[in-house]
């Protein structure tokens, strides 16, 4: 039997094909023979024929069996090569993916880091944040959280000397903070208010009636403190003409003049000013810039005088420098003088010893008294 991979080889599909062609050739000859002697001829031919194709058959088949060793030895070779080759690059994709995945282990865990110190964070800031509506629920500590807001604001602007926190006034009223301007404009009144109910109702309101009710409930509050500070903290005489209410929200501000104009104008009628803590902020810069000009002020007529002192101090001190020039230049002369009489004695004495205690002549001793003696070079210099 042969095998089958010889059968898929064309060589040997041909010398089959060959065979059998001539095998029926050589039938046809003998069917067409006549003759009883030439049939053992065409068998003895047929027979050599069929010999000679069956050594050219195993020849061709011990070299195809060859071949295909040689194609499956090379074949094994090239798979196992293959087999290597895909075995490395597998090889090399998993240590790659293990060292990108432990990297993105070391990641994730940095990150899962980063995520667990915000999330106390979080916690912290949510406790914070109850802490603060639990304070601002409550009126008085709201009170206290508006005024302590002020107060900072107050003390960040300006110095110790130019506010009063919790003032009395002379009516027995207490203010949360009275800004001590000179006159004008005199001291102004500085209140907190915090009407957080009425703008929460506006903000949580579902629909348009309960808006409008809200709306109502604000523009209500809002007015009430605009009448009891105009009421209570503008006092002719001892106050300035107008006074300030703190807001220490900026959505409240904001909401404020956005949708209530008419409380906004009321205000300016009243000669209440509203402010937040921005606004209050530009205000206090704007009344320290106004205490730095009253006290410059207050300073000039100091200074003019001083300049008065020192300009006479500097002319004391002229008078004084020029009577110690005098003072010098007579004691110039008085050294100079010295050094003549000094000379006069050096020459006398010069003259003594020329004469070797011999009398001198009484006209040569009157001619050397009424001899200038020339003045020191250092002197006439």
């Amino acid at each position: 039997m042969l095998d089958p991979r010889l059968l898929s080889d064309p060589q040997i599909l041909a010398a089959l094909a060959i065979a059998g062609a001539l095998l029926v050739v050589a039938l046809v000859l003998i069917l067409r023979r006549p003759r009883q002697d030439h049939l053992a001829d065409s068998l003895a031919e047929l027979q050599g024929r069929l010999a000679q194709m069956a050594g050219s058959q195993a020849a061709s088949q011990s070299s195809l069996a060859e071949r295909l060793q040689t194609q499956e030895r090379a074949l094994i070779k090239g798979i196992e090569e293959r087999l290597t080759a895909l075995g490395q690059r597998v090889g090399d994709k998993l240590q790659q993916q293990t060292t990108e995945a432990t990297k993105s282990l070391a990641d994730l865990r940095e990150r899962l880091a980063v995520i667990d110190a915000a999330q106390k964070n979080i916690t912290e800031l949510s406790s914070q944040v109850v802490g603060l509506q639990d304070i601002l629920s409550n009126k008085q500590a709201r009170g206290a959280f508006g005024e302590i807001q002020m107060q900072d604001l107050v003390q960040g602007a300006l110095p110790p000397s130019a506010y009063s926190f919790q003032a009395t006034m002379d009516g027995g009223q207490r203010v949360d903070c009275l800004l001590l301007l000179p006159n004008p404009p005199g001291p102004i009144a500085l209140d907190a208010k915090f009407p957080l109910e009425s703008y929460r109702a506006l903000r949580e309101a579902k629909d348009e009636t309960a808006a409008v009710q809200a709306r109502r409930q604000f523009s209500t509050a809002i007015r009430a403190h605009i009448l009891a500070i105009s009421e209570k903290y503008i006092r002719p005489g001892e106050t300035a003409d107008s006074a300030l209410m703190f807001l220490p929200s900026e959505a409240v501000y904001a909401e404020l003049h956005a949708n209530f104009g008419n409380l906004v104008e009321e205000s300016f009628r009243r000669r209440v000013w509203i402010v937040s803590p921005t606004t209050l902020m530009a205000t206090l810069t704007t009344v320290r810039a106004v205490l730095k000009d009253v006290r410059l002020r207050e300073q000039a007529g100091l200074i003019r005088r001083e300049m008065h002192a020192l300009s006479d101090d500097i002319q004391r001190l002229d008078d004084r420098m020029a009577k110690l020039q005098k003072h010098f230049e007579q004691a110039t002369d008085d050294v100079r003088q010295v050094r003549i009489s000094t000379e006069k004695i050096g020459k006398r004495a010069e003259r003594m010893e020329e004469l070797q205690l011999g009398e001198p002549a009484v006209a040569d001793v009157a001619a050397v008294e009424a001899a200038p003696s020339p003045e020191p070079r250092h002197l006439m210099q």
